[in-house]
């Protein structure tokens, strides 16, 4: 089997693949697609994903789109190694938490983002002009089916576009949702074993931690969460999936821009810092 995936470093969804297809062993050849130039929005690639988002795999002829439909796709074509639970009602809790993530999470952590980190680097790096074309070139049905208005908002206004704090307060609710799972002594957040669930989850606990937003679950705020990420660090495939992708400029500006978002951030949430 031949699998290329079309990815970039600073893409939650494409480093959810990555992590995926690691953890099942499986080998793939990548092609770089850098989202923050708008290289998505390229005529080549909208023919293979019409919203303009990465991760996109093709595995041979077939081209399937969309993070969480292609780890359901592999382990269909790869079923050893399996990352979803086998039993039925494990399955079921995994589901949840990718339903979750697809509806609620991601939206909030692409405004977040964007907010706190990305409206400066392509501010930066595309001038005015750039990034006019940059948002120009948005589709309308991408993240969200009013993704190219909220981003343009995010880009433009920072934490003052309409929501931008809602989308906060419903990342950190997510938060909490992994606390309470994880208050039985659970190691993992379904049936005590790593799984899609975690898989899902770790890009976008990830993504606070590289931009200095650690927090919102340290210093006792969420301790099953800190706990929690500390074993999904300490996982082989953590680093070179979710940390070496991602280029050393992007890491800075994450950092950085997060840092200087952090206090917004926490007054949002009443955090003392």
């Amino acid at each position: 089997m031949s699998f290329t995936l079309y990815h970039h470093g600073s893409s939650v969804c494409a480093a959810k693949v990555r992590f995926a297809m690691e953890e099942k062993g499986l080998e793939w050849d990548g092609v770089y697609i850098d989202i923050l130039k708008g290289e998505q929005f390229e005529p080549d690639y909208l023919k293979l994903n019409p919203k303009g988002v990465v991760p996109t795999l093709v595995h041979d002829d077939t081209v399937v789109p969309d993070s969480t439909v292609i780890i359901e796709y592999l382990d269909q074509i790869s079923p050893e190694n399996s990352v979803h639970p086998t039993d039925p009602w494990e399955r079921a809790q995994a589901r949840y938490w990718t339903k979750a993530v697809d509806e609620d999470l991601h939206p909030a952590c692409g405004a977040v983002t964007f907010v706190c980190s990305h409206r400066h680097t392509v501010l930066k790096n595309l001038g005015e002009e750039g990034v006019k074309k940059f948002l120009a070139s948005t589709p309308t049905m991408s993240v969200t089916s009013n993704w190219k208005d909220l981003k343009d908002g995010y880009t433009r206004y920072g934490f003052d576009a309409p929501g931008a704090s809602e989308k906060v307060k419903l990342y950190d609710s997510y938060l909490a949702k992994m606390e309470t799972a994880l208050s039985g002594g659970d190691d993992w957040l379904v049936g005590n074993k790593f799984s899609i669930a975690d898989i899902a989850m770790t890009p976008y606990v990830n993504r606070l931690a590289m931009m200095s937003m650690r927090g919102m679950w340290e210093n006792g705020r969420k301790p099953n969460v800190e706990q929690w990420f500390a074993r999904i660090e300490a996982r082989p495939n953590f680093k070179k999936c979710l940390i070496d992708w991602v280029p050393e400029d992007l890491t800075k500006d994450l950092r950085e821009n997060g840092a200087m978002s952090w206090p917004e951030v926490a007054r949002i949430l009443e955090i003392e810092i």
